[in-house]
């Protein structure tokens, strides 16, 4: 007699085609369950380049923003975690905020994906906020739900691709949250996107120069975010969009 087996245990069914709305709805709520479970509320997110190496300018910077930052949240009154370092888990800059998260003995995310030439997550995680995601969207969407504001610094298509996401969905407010965005290293944001020249040919308005700060000091952008998560998020605890 052929052994039986439950639906949710047949693996050639869960890798289906005709199942992939329950691998959609696991990416989903897998990480919920794990937030839950460290009593994280909210994050700060961290994106840039992979190939960034240690000991170097931007990565030195990430690390010290993402300390000060990691300090300043644990000081809060908070049963909860709030404005928790989360990044893509990888090396370069993701490593570095993850360091400096863990340096200051705080909790810290990574929110990986599976790809080809995958690296290993980066050693300052958090055991049990290492995620890992099939599916690109379902990675973006835990980006910016749980995110309270977000830092770029330089990066490649992916830095791009998840900043540009998030500009898309406050200019059109289909975020509803405020979301403090800093670029970090104007000389490179400068040259690599000329945002100035959107608003000359009229692709975009003066008005969206506004949705992001510009900075190249840890000072700078670590008294302008807390400014803004202050006055717009640090009575707003919890996941929104």
């Amino acid at each position: 007699m052929a052994k039986r087996v439950k639906a949710y245990h047949n693996a050639d069914f869960i890798n289906s085609r005709e199942a992939r709305a329950l691998r959609i709805l696991a990416e989903y709520l897998e990480p919920r369950a794990r937030f839950a479970e460290h009593g994280v509320e909210d994050t700060i997110v961290f994106y840039g380049s992979a190939r960034t190496k240690p000991d170097t300018r931007y990565y030195e910077a990430a690390r010290q923003l993402a300390f000060r930052l990691t300090q300043w949240s644990k000081g809060l009154e908070s049963k909860e975690r709030r404005f928790v370092v989360a990044t893509g888990g990888g090396p370069g800059i993701m490593e570095a905020a993850n360091r400096g998260a863990s340096e200051a003995r705080g909790v810290t995310s990574g929110i990986g994906i599976s790809i080809e030439n995958e690296q290993s997550d980066n050693p300052y995680i958090t055991r049990g906020l290492a995620l890992h995601f099939h599916y690109f969207f379902m990675r973006k969407f835990w980006f910016a739900y749980l995110a309270k504001a977000m830092v770029a610094f330089p990066g490649g298509f992916g830095t791009f691709d998840e900043l540009f996401e998030t500009l898309t969905l406050v200019q059109t407010k289909k975020m509803k949250k405020v979301m403090p965005i800093v670029l970090f290293g104007t000389e490179y944001w400068n040259e690599v996107v000329n945002f100035d020249a959107l608003v000359r040919h009229g692709t975009i308005s003066a008005d969206d120069l506004d949705l992001f700060h510009r900075s190249d000091s840890v000072d700078d952008a670590f008294e302008w975010l807390v400014m803004q998560l202050t006055e717009h998020a640090l009575g707003k605890p919890g996941a929104m969009l």
